[in-house]
C-alpha cells in the first residue's frame, strides 16, 4: 500500500472554449517569461540597455524550439516514422518533446543572429541569460508531469510520481519523478551561477559555461534513472554520453576563455549614434569655457581701472 506519492494530473489539458490549454506548453511559456525577465535585469546590471535581451530572444526563442524538436524528433525517430505511426505528429510539438540539447543549440544561432544586428559580443548576452535559462528549464520540466512521461525506475519511496496512465506502453505504479529532480537540480544549478557570477566577476561565456557544465552533471545521473525508450552506445544512453560530452566541451572553454580573456567585458553594449553628443558638454569643454569666461572678466576689470586713472 502507497502511503504517499506525487499524484499525476488527471488530464494534461483544459479545454477553454474552442482554445486548449496544454499544461506542457504553459510550462513553456512561464520558462521562457522567466528567463527573459531575469535576463534583462542582468543585462542592464552589466551596462546594457532595457529591452536588448527580449529583442535578441525573438529570434534566439524560435530556434531553440525548432531546434529542440529536430533533436526529439531524430534521436526518438521511431515513434513517429515506425510502421503504425503518423509521421505528422512529428510536428505536435504541444505534446511534448523538446531536447534541450537541440534547443540551446539552434537557440545559440538565433542568438548569434540578434547580437550581431545589435553589435553585441554573443558571449556576453549568454552570461546574462544563463541562470534564467537554468530556471526557465526547472519550469518548463513540469510539463513531463502534466503529460506523465520520462519518469525513473519504480520506486515505493515517499515522494514518488504515481502513473496512472497506460497509454503508449506506460505501466501504472509508482516511479522515481525524474522530471522532479531535474527540476530540483536546475533551480540549484540557476543560483549556483547567480553566486559564482558575483563572487568571480565571470565573464566572455564563463557564467553560461558553467551553467552548461553544472546542468550537464546532473542530467547524467538523472538520464540514467529514465526508463523511457532510448537509443543506447555501449550500455549508456544516448543522451548521457550527450551530457559527457557537453560537459568535457563547457569546461574546456571555461578555462580556455580565463586564459584569454580573463575578467569581465567592461562594455556589453555600444551606445547608439549620437547619444553622446546630445548630452551636456564634457569636462573639457566646461573648463575651456571656465578658462574664457575668466579671461574676458580680466580684460573688463583691467579696461575698468585704466578709464578711473583717466577720470
Amino acid at each position: 500500500m502507497d502511503l504517499a506519492f506525487i499524484p499525476s494530473p488527471s488530464r494534461g489539458v483544459v479545454e477553454l472554449g474552442p482554445i486548449p490549454l496544454r499544461g506542457y506548453a504553459f510550462c513553456i511559456i512561464i520558462g521562457v517569461f522567466v528567463a527573459v525577465w531575469l535576463g534583462n535585469k542582468r543585462w542592464i546590471a552589466r551596462g546594457g540597455r532595457p529591452g536588448t535581451v527580449a529583442d535578441i530572444s525573438v529570434w534566439a526563442v524560435p530556434f531553440g524550439l525548432v531546434g529542440g524538436r529536430i533533436y526529439h524528433v531524430i534521436t526518438d525517430y521511431q515513434l513517429y516514422f515506425s510502421e503504425g505511426r503518423d509521421w505528422v505528429d512529428a510536428f505536435k510539438i504541444w505534446e511534448g518533446g523538446l531536447g534541450i540539447w537541440g534547443a540551446i543549440a539552434f537557440g545559440a544561432v538565433g542568438a548569434w543572429i540578434g547580437c550581431r544586428r545589435r553589435g553585441i559580443p554573443l558571449p556576453a548576452w549568454a552570461d546574462a541569460l544563463a541562470p534564467g535559462i537554468a530556471f526557465a528549464q526547472a519550469i518548463g520540466r513540469w510539463g513531463n508531469w502534466f503529460n506523465q512521461e520520462l519518469y525513473g525506475k519504480a520506486t515505493d519511496l515517499p515522494w514518488a510520481l504515481k502513473i496512472t496512465s497506460a497509454e503508449d506502453g506506460r505501466v501504472p505504479g509508482t516511479y522515481h519523478p525524474t522530471f522532479l529532480y531535474e527540476s530540483l537540480w536546475c533551480i540549484g544549478v540557476g543560483f549556483l551561477v547567480i553566486w559564482a557570477d558575483r563572487r568571480f566577476k565571470l565573464g566572455h561565456g564563463r557564467a553560461f559555461a558553467l551553467y552548461v557544465a553544472s546542468y550537464c552533471a546532473g542530467r547524467g545521473w538523472i538520464e540514467y534513472m529514465r526508463v523511457d525508450d532510448a537509443h543506447h552506445v555501449l550500455g549508456l544512453r544516448l543522451n548521457v554520453w550527450t551530457a559527457i560530452a557537453v560537459f568535457v566541451l563547457a569546461v574546456v572553454y571555461f578555462v580556455l576563455s580565463a586564459k584569454k580573456h580573463p575578467g569581465r567585458e567592461e562594455i556589453v553594449e555600444p551606445a547608439p549614434e549620437g547619444e553622446e553628443s546630445s548630452g551636456d558638454a564634457s569636462p573639457k569643454d566646461e573648463d575651456t569655457d571656465t578658462d574664457k569666461d575668466k579671461d574676458d572678466d580680466k580684460g573688463k576689470d583691467g579696461a575698468g581701472a585704466e578709464s578711473a586713472k583717466k577720470g
